[in-house]
């Protein structure tokens, strides 16, 4: 037996048993060496279909949109369009005179404007929907915009939401602590002012375009729809169908008004490859310069520590909307120095591993996972595998 294919049982293996014990209704991985594809393998039908799934299967990325909206910022960086110092409102009016949430509910005048580079690193003071104080702000914003949707109505476009959440009260005192939220989104808008192209349009033109990824985006043609995975949630009874519009997100029958860079996109395993080799290959693909490699240092290197913040990151930072190991003897499992990629709330799951020139994929869509237990057994797996 090759051990290629002995990679692809024990992979194949791991994802079966998340299925027997209801931890997902199905799941493909793709890992490539080298550029190669070493291992491909898929488990599990469609729950709302009842169809097995397939390599062109597409999944709802949610936050595994935040690395591209990375290479776009960037991409505008290194053409000297924009300044990683730049303070937001010099392209969201919205951002001016922020005022930051004081603990008796009193709102404080911030001690310096947010930044472009306090959005790279999550440590804005902005907030998604949660429970606390300044999330509730949040959830109302979020909450609006969906009822407008739900009304028939376009809701925000990209730079009107951008503006609004810049409205809203900050958690803290900008650049002085981490909190994972909407910067992202506000990325988006920024690329969209400063490039005179909507969001999408600019992705289209300068990422998914030039980099083959013919799945990708914030809507889908009438004839690739069938080919979009049922969303899932666990539940006491096991595995059921949810409708799914987290985020101001979820109806990707047309161009939606709000192109969200945090949450919007779509794409396949084979898709997203491109993108993890163009990062691996220091910003070519296919012999087409898409960054340079000074950009791709900058933007897969730390910016922000979470030891200790964030459960399952321990020994990786933050920066640039990516993880990055930092200290691999302090993380949960086998990890090398230097790797980095993200999740998706649905587990969707992209690492680069650049010392090997190793990428590993995982998809899945199944609420409130994130990177869940069988994205740490593929990890283990794979990576036992190599060494």
């Amino acid at each position: 037996m090759s051990r290629e294919i002995e990679l692809e049982k024990k992979v194949n293996r791991v994802l079966q048993e998340a299925i027997d014990t209801g931890e997902l209704p199905c799941a493909n991985v793709m890992v490539l060496h080298k550029d190669k594809v070493i291992c491909y393998t898929q488990a599990g039908k469609d729950p709302g279909t009842g169809e097995e799934i397939s390599r062109d299967t597409i999944f709802r990325l949610y936050s595994q949109s935040k690395p591209i909206t990375s290479a776009a910022v960037c991409l505008l960086m290194e053409r000297g369009i924009i300044d990683m110092n730049d303070p937001v409102e010099k392209y969201l009016p919205g951002f001016a005179e922020s005022k930051v949430l004081g603990k008796d509910g009193e709102l404080i005048p911030a001690q310096r404007p947010v930044k472009l580079m306090d959005l790279m690193g999550m440590s804005a003071g902005l907030c998604y929907p949660m429970e606390d104080a300044p999330g509730q702000y949040a959830a109302k914003l979020f909450d609006a915009n969906q009822q407008a949707m739900d009304e028939g109505k376009p809701g925000y476009t990209t730079v009107e939401f951008a503006n609004e959440i810049g409205k809203l009260p900050l958690a803290f005192q900008p650049g002085s602590a981490f909190r994972y939220s909407t910067c992202a989104d506000v990325l988006g808008a920024v690329v969209e002012v400063a490039s005179g192209k909507s969001y999408s349009e600019f992705l289209r033109e300068e990422i998914f375009t030039p980099l083959e990824m013919e799945d990708t985006g914030f809507s889908l043609p009438e004839e690739k729809l069938s080919r979009l995975v049922t969303c899932a949630k666990r539940t006491p009874e096991g595995i059921q169908v949810m409708e799914c519009k987290h985020l101001n997100v979820g109806n990707y029958t047309r161009e939606p008004a709000f192109a969200s860079g945090g949450a919007g996109l779509v794409s396949t395993l084979d898709d997203y490859r491109h993108f993890a080799a163009m990062l691996l290959q220091g910003g070519e693909y296919k012999g087409q310069r898409i960054l340079s490699e000074a950009t791709v240092r900058w933007m897969t290197s730390s910016q922000v520590d979470l030891k200790w913040r964030w459960g399952g990151l321990e020994g990786y930072g933050y920066g640039k909307l990516m993880r990055v190991c930092d200290v691999p003897g302090e993380v949960p499992g086998l990890a090398m120095k230097g790797e980095y990629g993200w999740d998706g709330w649905l587990g969707t799951y992209f690492a680069n591993f650049p010392q090997e020139k190793l990428t590993l994929l995982l998809n899945q869509n199944v609420a409130d996972t994130g990177t869940g237990p069988v994205t740490r057994k593929v990890r283990n797996v794979v990576l036992a595998h190599l060494g």
